[in-house]
């Protein structure tokens, strides 16, 4: 499992025209699941993106986490986060899960988030979507487990 997550100031996602998740301040998270993930990896990076602490303090260092800052989250289910592009130029995509199980960890990943008290947005399993995003910072971390 693997999580790309991008500080914003506010981030939204479309689905044929309609807005379906939007956040203020918090991350976007781009969720990526392979075929042998688990709740268990989920769990792990559930807590640490949930007490992650990159957002600013009353002294400019990045020392608070979403709940000091009141910050929301906006999950969006990403497959392409586990293309393989070592051969040719057509990246193959056979380390993503199946859409059954990575659609079971993505809401179980949403639920726990929610769980810590955060507020999640999601985007739509499966669907073409449109994200866009004013990034913080920029700062952009991956977190794999």
């Amino acid at each position: 499992m693997k999580i790309v997550v991008q500080r914003v100031k506010n981030a939204k996602v479309e689905v044929e025209g309609k807005t379906v998740g939007k956040i203020e301040t918090g991350f976007l998270v781009l969720l990526g699941i392979t075929h042998e993930d688990t709740e268990k990896q989920a769990d792990y990076l559930v807590k640490k993106l949930c007490k992650l602490r990159v957002f600013t303090d009353e002294n400019d260092k990045m020392n608070l986490s979403l709940k000091d800052v009141n910050g929301e989250l906006l999950i969006v289910s990403q497959f392409t986060l586990y293309a393989d592009c070592s051969q040719g130029n057509r990246p193959s995509f056979v380390e993503a899960s199946r859409p059954d199980h990575a659609n079971q960890l993505y809401e179980y990943f949403c639920s726990a988030c929610e769980e810590n008290d955060i507020h999640v947005e999601k985007g739509i399993f499966g669907a073409d979507m449109k994200v866009s995003l004013l990034n913080d910072g920029p700062v952009t971390i991956i977190i794999e487990k």
